[in-house]
This record gives C-alpha cells, structure tokens and sequence, in this order.
C-alpha cells in the first residue's frame, strides 16, 4: 500500500508570504510570470504540495483581486506604494458638501407614481370583486353548436390534418 505524500512542515510559510518572498528574490524591473514564482518556490521549498500549482494560481489571482500584486504583461510586480489606489469601473460618485449645522434633513422623497388625491366629501364606491362571469373565453356549447353528425356519434374517429379530397366515382366525359 503507498504511502499519502508528507504533509509539509510546519515551519511552511503562507503562500503570499512565498510569493512576496520569490518576487523580492527574483528582483526584476518587470516583476516575475507564474513559472518563474513556482520554480523559485520549489528550489527554495523542496518538499510542497501536491496542488502546488493549483494553490499558487489562486493566491495570485486573489491577490491580484485584493491590490496586493499588479499584473503587467503576464508579470507579477509589487504596486508602488507611492502610486494612487485603483479606481473602480464606472461613475465616481459626486462629492458631498457638508451641511451647516444647523440644517435639518427632510425625508427622502418616496420611490415611484405619488398617489392620486383622495376627496374626503366623495361617497365611497363598491364594486364587487368577481360579476358573475368567469374569466377568459366562454366554454364551447354541446354538440348542438356543430354542424351534421359528429364524427364521434358515428364511432368514427377523423384522423390529424386536412382529410383527402373526395373523388367522384363516375365522371361524366368532358366535351360529350
């Protein structure tokens, strides 16, 4: 029976710590691409998990997703810390003046069609709620709404589509 692989030491560092460790290591002006990341790991690290791979593309995407690494060209560079934040996708929002302070804030308005003025003087109508009538397209009436004989009375049962036309038995010769 084979042997699980050895779990790693525990003097094994986090994977960000890695990471940060083999970029600074590396120490190139356009930063270090996953390979070269993983290879530095494995020298420094002989003994590492067997979803190593799968481990460090994660924690470089979740990293690259928190600000912590930029990605540039396929490189993974630390920001500048002088650098300004990020800015999001889309609109910035506007800037708020501040309120003198002894301004007192209305509601906010209330969302949608405002509704109509109501006359306290008005008799109240009362309607009822169903009139009588279902809903829809009246049912069809009995066989006596068909014209002839149902096909169904005759115990004939009509077959799907169009019916063949009809031809006559004799027919007369044309031009006599």
């Amino acid at each position: 029976m084979a042997a699980p692989a050895p779990a790693p030491p525990l003097s094994f560092p986090h994977y960000p710590e890695l990471i940060f460790a083999a970029i600074d290591a590396i120490d190139e002006k356009d930063g270090a691409n996953k390979s070269t990341i993983s290879k530095h790991i494995e020298a420094t690290y002989g003994n590492l998990p067997t979803a190593h791979s799968t481990l460090l593309s994660h924690h470089l995407n979740k990293m690259k997703a928190a600000g912590q690494l930029i990605m540039v060209k396929n490189n993974y560079v630390k920001p500048d810390p002088d650098a300004p934040p990020r800015r999001g996708r889309g609109r910035p929002p506007k800037s708020k003046q501040p309120l003198p302070p002894d301004t007192v804030l209305s509601p906010p308005k209330p969302r949608g069609r405002p509704p109509k003025p109501r006359d306290p003087l008005a008799p109240k109508k009362v309607t009822p709620s169903v009139s009588g009538r279902k809903r829809g397209r009246p049912p069809k009436l009995g066989s006596s709404a068909t014209k002839g004989p149902s096909p169904a009375a005759s115990g004939e049962r009509r077959g799907r589509g169009r019916p063949p036309k009809v031809k006559a038995s004799v027919a007369a010769p044309v031009g006599a």
